[in-house]
């Protein structure tokens, strides 16, 4: 396992209990109401449509509760991550709320060697799952090798553009990070996660890289499959930049500020062509 394999793991194996525990990942209300969908599918709903029937693999689904939500809207989920600690949790959930979903060990790179291949209808990734990659390129030719010709994927990602900016200024939008990938990773070294947890964590060291839209689109197209949709959204489900934020009753955080300057997330939608 590289380096950067081991550095990221070892902290998201830490912040698994923490997310399960959190009020912010609502577990205990996918126990108690059997209709219950995590805030990030509700948002994608408009455009990710009915999807009963098919057939779909979760990369990076961390503790299952978009995965979950995909298989209560009527989809034959497996659901695949690289942290042995979310997918205990993740498990965990399916047995409290006696559901049935396949999770998968194994780093997104190696999806399409141990999930069959050209065996899916969907290909979902939730937001903030790319980041933690290096190539663009390598996740979607896994994409697409486990795509039936005709099948979809289907991503809602922050926006390449907000993660090159500045998060610790509260006074205005600085970019100061690369927008376009890059071969060296960014490494952060935070002992906080995203939610309120009661302790900071001790694998305080990750390695991320950014993504450029088009660099994500041309990988896309690379890899036999065609866009069918995309649409760049002014909101995202955590404070990115804080004090310069506010939250909706949807649990999206919108800029205060003059909003149209900056896109913060985006849904991606294509399809596998026909061999």
């Amino acid at each position: 396992m590289s380096d950067y394999l081991k550095l990221n793991q070892a902290n998201w194996d830490e912040r698994a209990p923490l997310h399960a525990a959190s009020p912010d990942y609502q577990v205990q209300m996918f126990v108690d109401d059997p209709r219950h969908l995590s805030e990030v599918v509700r948002f994608d709903l408009p455009l990710l449509g009915d999807i009963s029937g098919l057939r779909g693999a979760h990369l990076q689904c961390h503790i299952g509760t978009d995965t979950l939500s995909l298989a209560r809207l009527g989809a034959r989920m497996t659901g695949l991550d690289f942290s042995p600690a979310s997918l205990a949790e993740a498990r965990n959930l399916m047995a409290r709320t006696d559901t049935t979903i396949e999770f998968v060990e194994s780093d997104v790179y190696k999806a399409s060697e141990v999930l069959p291949k050209a065996a899916f209808d969907l290909v979902y990734t939730g937001i903030g799952a790319l980041c933690w990659l290096p190539s663009v390129d390598t996740w979607a030719r896994n994409v697409s090798e486990l795509l039936k010709p005709g099948g979809r994927l289907f991503i809602r990602e922050g926006h390449p553009m907000l993660w090159a900016l500045d998060e610790r200024r509260e006074d205005t939008l600085l970019v100061e990070l690369p927008y376009f990938e890059h071969s060296e990773p960014l490494v952060w070294d935070d002992d906080s996660t995203y939610v309120s947890t009661d302790r900071p964590l001790k694998a305080t060291v990750t390695h991320a890289w950014n993504h450029g839209l088009g660099e994500i689109v041309s990988a896309l197209l690379k890899h036999g499959l065609q866009i069918s949709g995309l649409v760049e959204h002014q909101s995202i489900p955590w404070e990115a930049l804080p004090g310069q934020m506010r939250c909706d009753e949807q649990g999206e955080w919108h800029l205060k500020e003059a909003p149209l300057r900056l896109p913060l997330s985006y849904t991606l939608q294509a399809v596998k062509r026909p061999i």
